[in-house]
């Protein structure tokens, strides 16, 4: 598969992008996973579709002028309203998951005429729950523990806090060190400067309603009992659009890529 890459300039730095394939144009949104992640199941959409990937701002290629600058769902739309524009091709279907999901509504909420269908898988909306103090304060706890230092517990506190069930083991395998030095910046800057705001982000139903995109909110189907199940349920009462299941559990696409793409262009199908 033939992959354009290029970087935009934007007011505040410089975006990374990857298009791939031909057709209509579609968006694969992450926060704060990057263009690598969605390769494989870009490969297999762009069969049909042109294809847009991005690393989200402060994430590996995409350099702020201020590293410090935090990154919110408002700006993190922006930018891939500017990217839609700089490709040329829109208006797009755009899949966001996790914050990329978030994304991918506050782009629907702001830039209604560049979207067409908003596909927002396990966004973690923890704002719309009825416990939403106690998850600010579950957020609060583990951004601090990553703020000092301590790694594995800011790790320990976050799947406690999505209910993912993760052996202690597995915890100190994959936490318990020092990543390499971009994958390090790539964390420290998810921790303080982008996860608090996406999830501190609540969508407005009406803007959304109104703004002419199809909004569907995605679930895993392994995913029963997590917190982004909660909070995907919770989006669609919100906008009164069923849910719909999609294989695996939150990183489904990066699991079962072929399945998953089967999945979604039975979403966007029904469109």
């Amino acid at each position: 598969m033939d992959v354009l890459s290029d970087t935009l300039a934007v007011p505040d730095g410089r975006l990374y992008y990857e298009l791939r394939g031909e057709g209509p144009l579609i968006a694969l949104i992450g926060a704060p996973m990057d263009a690598d992640a969605f390769a494989p199941l870009a490969d297999l959409l762009a069969r049909d579709h042109q294809v847009l990937t991005a690393d989200p701002r402060g994430v590996k290629r995409s350099v702020l002028h201020d590293p410090g600058r935090d990154s919110s769902p408002e700006s993190r739309a922006d930018d891939l309203a500017a990217l839609i524009a700089h490709v040329g091709t829109g208006p797009a279907a755009a899949l966001g998951s996790s914050g990329g999901a978030v994304t991918a509504l506050a782009f629907a909420q702001r830039h209604p005429s560049s979207a067409t269908t908003v596909v927002a898988h396990e966004p973690p909306l923890t704002e719309l729950l009825p416990d939403r103090e106690e998850q600010r304060r579950q957020t609060a706890a583990l951004v601090a523990a990553a703020a000092s230092g301590d790694r594995l517990g800011a790790w320990r506190l976050f799947f406690a806090q999505a209910n993912i069930g993760m052996p202690e083991e597995l915890l100190v395998e994959w936490f318990g060190g020092e990543p390499e030095p971009q994958a390090a910046r790539d964390e420290r800057y998810w921790f303080a400067h982008e996860l608090p705001a996406t999830v501190g982000w609540t969508p407005d139903a009406a803007r959304l309603r109104e703004g002419g995109a199809r909004i569907v909110p995605g679930i895993g189907a392994e995913s029963t009992g997590q917190l982004c199940e909660r909070t995907a349920t919770a989006l669609g009462e919100l906008l009164r659009a069923e849910p719909v299941r999609f294989p695996g559990d939150h990183t489904g696409f990066v699991d079962h890529p072929e399945e998953f793409a089967a999945r979604l262009r039975d979403v966007l199908s029904l469109g």
